[in-house]
């Protein structure tokens, strides 16, 4: 990887944050007053990556392990406890004004639009404040509004849109100067499904069309598996995993799911080897196959032998299942 093809590179990043402790009861509480205890909280753990210009990258993992205080470092919003972080060849904590110019950043619980003023008002202060000129605003703006369905919200102040509405805007507002890099912390909550895909949809083409790189944090494994060809996952501030989605499951995908429908609610499944029921309703059964025992073709056969079968599809577990499946039985993907 050459270093001109680095969009954003971590090298030894940790963030610390210093604690007080409380007391016990009431005595305790007022001891603490005179005589203070604190301990220190690692939030980032010493991580390490480089991200390509245009790469579009899932950043996962639990609540607390390191995300959004991670993309706090690489927008400048917070100063790590040691390590080094360069965005664009800028180093974000050191040049927030020079850094904020050639990113965006969407932060699903803030917004970062004025709260009394319209919709418009709040863009036409964004373009002055990233000196886009107006004929390129209006080009982008007329772009965003294709994508995300503007046009009707433009009037209403901030503080009565609803949360999918905001959301929308808010992605919008953070790609006025069109940034080379993107942030994106949950820019599909509050969303409908038919906003998700028009919002999936326009993320996925600003990616191809611009080369816009974009570093996204979610708890909805749709966007991970339909936008993000590589997958970094954080436990505890460390990552256990950096590499594309697809290794991941083929590398810890060990079982298929086989959905059935019978003609006969009541029947019984046996003398079929590598096969479990994982769920039941009415007609229907939900088998999960061992990759290691039998062949997906020689169980489909055996169930269709010996059972009158009305329906059957085969699906993989989704990254979601993977990845809580790692996280409950502690397993470490770098070891």
């Amino acid at each position: 990887m050459q270093q001109d093809d680095i969009a954003i590179e971590v090298k030894d990043l940790r963030k610390e944050f210093k604690v007080s402790i409380s007391g016990k009861g009431f005595l305790g509480k007022l001891k603490a007053l005179f005589h203070r205890r604190h301990r220190i909280i690692t939030a980032v753990n010493d991580i390490d990556f480089k991200i390509r210009r245009g790469e579009f990258v899932g950043y996962v993992g639990e609540n607390g392990a390191g995300k959004s205080t991670t993309i706090k470092m690489l927008t400048g919003i917070l100063v790590p406890t040691s390590g080094t972080a360069n965005v664009n060849g800028i180093v974000p904590y050191k040049d927030r004004k020079k850094n904020a110019a050639k990113i965006g950043v969407v932060f699903g619980q803030r917004t970062q639009l004025w709260w009394d003023l319209p919709v418009r008002e709040s863009f036409d202060l964004l373009r002055v404040i990233f000196r886009v000129s107006r004929s390129d605003f209006d080009r982008q703006m007329a772009k965003l509004d294709e994508a995300l369905g503007l046009r009707p919200l433009l009037e209403m102040p901030v503080r009565k849109l609803s949360l999918g509405q905001r959301m929308r805007c808010d992605i919008a507002a953070s790609l006025i100067h069109n940034p080379p890099v993107l942030f994106l912390d949950e820019p599909t909550i509050g969303l409908d499904v038919l906003a998700k895909q028009s919002v999936r949809n326009f993320l996925s083409e600003i990616n191809k069309t611009e080369g816009t790189t974009i570093i996204l944090t979610t708890h909805d494994m749709n966007d991970i598996e339909q936008l993000c060809k590589r997958l970094i996952i954080l436990e505890e501030g460390k990552i256990i995993f950096d590499g594309e989605t697809e290794f991941l499951k083929q590398k810890f995908v060990h079982e298929k799911i086989i959905e059935v429908e019978f003609y006969e609610d009541d029947c019984v499944m046996q003398g079929i080897p590598g096969i479990t029921v994982v769920r039941e309703q009415g007609c229907k059964k939900w088998l999960t196959v061992d990759k290691n025992s039998s062949g997906i073709g020689e169980v489909i056969g055996a169930i269709a032998s010996q059972y009158k079968i009305k329906d059957i599809s085969v699906k993989e577990p989704s990254v979601e299942s993977i990845i809580r499946n790692i996280y409950d039985n502690s397993i470490k993907l770098g070891a």
